[in-house]
């Protein structure tokens, strides 16, 4: 006998409910391997149900694998729990997703003198989120569909134009290619244009998050050294001649800060011209700028049309957007489009109509004033608590723009010893040595100061002095 009872306002088939209580039972080891059910016909008297349903149960339970049906005569025949049962692994414990909710994280704060973050602090988020709002609500039919893989005209031609007013670059909205951030660009550039052995000249020290991305495609790095005049063009002829493209930051070097002199500007685009090279600019931090104007832009001295720029929204709005933008020379605009196309199908629309937005409406421009005066004197509060701190144990190079400021401590460890000591204390600089591939250029900490407020700085600095001392 099983003791079942079956439940009239139970929502659930009558069979569903007999087949629940002997699975119940074989789960728990009341009925064990082996052991034998009563008939259909038993217990379809024992419940007052038709025997079809006990039937029905104990297909299910067989389909199930929880019992066996044996067929013959006497003895043998008849319903068993199946000798398979024992041999299965206790089933996990099941908890209830009411009961056990999984928690969400919030994303950690960051840490100070992160590299790459702009004052997440001061972006105008409750402007952009009415803007968001409006540019959802507007949207139409067609607005759902596959987006260009170039990106959404507006926002190039949006981009052309600031281009053309902030850089002297002169180029057409057919140019312009919206991008998943530099990554995304140096991306397109690599599938469009690089093969496998080519070779690459790159700066030493210089981005290793774009150096490694290069040589994930089979790139052949070539480093050349950089002085207080940016990358020593001289060098990278000697070094590689027919090199396939020179990968640079001109305006502000990544990570000494300094620029390009004019005449290596004008050196390395004869180079390229003569060579049959791409000279690939990223100019990914020169809105900010503290005193005098920034040179030109590579690709506005371009007369042969050698230069591929690029530019990112993550600096001068908030890294998360991930929308960048690469300029690419006029005869080269169909092959990244079908670039474009094969890589990434295109950026969200939605993220570029609201870019687009904010430019045409002139809000680019007024955030892009106010945040060189917030740096400026972030810069400043940064450069003048350190010195307050160490005095004369520490060297701080600033340069005229960006985001960061490089500080050298003579005397001191290792520059990798000292991040270490910097994030036990929960703070996040970047070793300079770390970022050389074949020059050394000394030893020194690369502070960010954009994502750290004024008031901020000196808890921060003395923490870091703690460190370093």
């Amino acid at each position: 006998m099983i003791l079942i009872a079956l439940d009239p306002a139970d929502t659930a088939a009558l069979f569903h409910q007999i087949a629940n209580h002997v699975r119940a039972a074989v789960v728990a080891g009341t009925l064990a391997p082996g052991a034998r059910l009563p008939s259909s016909r038993a217990l379809s008297a024992q419940l007052g149900v038709a025997r079809g349903t006990v039937d029905a149960a104990y297909a299910l339970l067989s389909g199930e694998g929880a019992v066996e049906t044996r067929g013959g005569g006497g003895a043998a025949r008849g319903t068993i729990v199946s000798r398979q049962v024992g041999a299965r692994p206790e089933a996990p414990v099941q908890r209830s997703m009411l009961l056990a909710p999984a928690k969400a994280v919030p994303p950690a704060a960051p840490l100070p003198f992160r590299m790459g973050l702009p004052a997440l602090d001061a972006f105008p988020r409750k402007l952009w989120s009415g803007l968001s709002v409006r540019a959802a609500r507007a949207m139409q039919p067609n607005d759902l569909n596959y987006p260009d893989p170039a990106g959404y005209l507006p926002l190039r031609q949006a981009v052309a134009a600031y281009l053309g007013v902030s850089r002297g670059i002169a180029c057409q909205p057919e140019q312009v290619l919206m991008t998943a951030g530099f990554q995304g660009a140096l991306a397109l550039v690599r599938h469009a244009l690089l093969r496998p052995g080519d070779a690459v000249w790159v700066e030493d020290p210089g981005y290793q998050q774009a150096q490694q991305a290069l040589e994930a495609g089979g790139t052949k790095l070539v480093p050349v050294r950089v002085d207080r005049d940016g990358m020593r063009v001289g060098s990278g002829i000697v070094a590689a001649p027919r090199a396939k493209m020179a990968m640079v930051t001109p305006t502000h070097q990544c990570p000494l800060g300094v620029s390009l002199s004019l005449p290596r500007r004008l050196a390395l685009l004869a180079w390229a011209a003569d060579a049959g090279a791409w000279v690939l600019e990223d100019d990914y931090d020169s809105e900010f700028r503290y005193t005098g104007h920034p040179p030109p832009a590579l690709k506005s001295l371009d007369r042969a049309d050698r230069v591929l720029f690029a530019g990112s929204f993550s600096k001068v709005l908030y890294p998360a957007l991930r929308l960048g933008y690469l300029i690419v020379p006029e005869e080269l605009s169909d092959a990244f489009q079908r670039a474009s196309r094969m890589l990434t199908a295109g950026q969200p629309h939605l993220e570029q109509r609201i870019v687009a937005t904010f430019m045409e409406q002139g809000h680019f421009a007024r955030h892009l004033r106010r945040m060189r005066g917030l740096y400026a004197d972030r810069r400043k509060a940064l450069a003048a608590s350190l010195t307050d701190a160490l005095g004369d144990k520490v060297t701080i190079e600033l340069e005229a723009g960006g985001m960061h400021l490089l500080a050298r401590f003579p005397g001191a460890a290792d520059d990798g010893v000292l991040v270490r000591r910097a994030t036990k204390a929960g703070l996040s600089p970047t070793a300079l040595s770390g970022l050389t591939m074949a020059h050394d250029c000394g030893q020194g900490l690369l502070l960010n100061f954009a994502n750290l407020p004024v008031e901020a700085v000196e808890a921060a600095v003395q923490l870091l002095a703690e460190a370093v001392i």
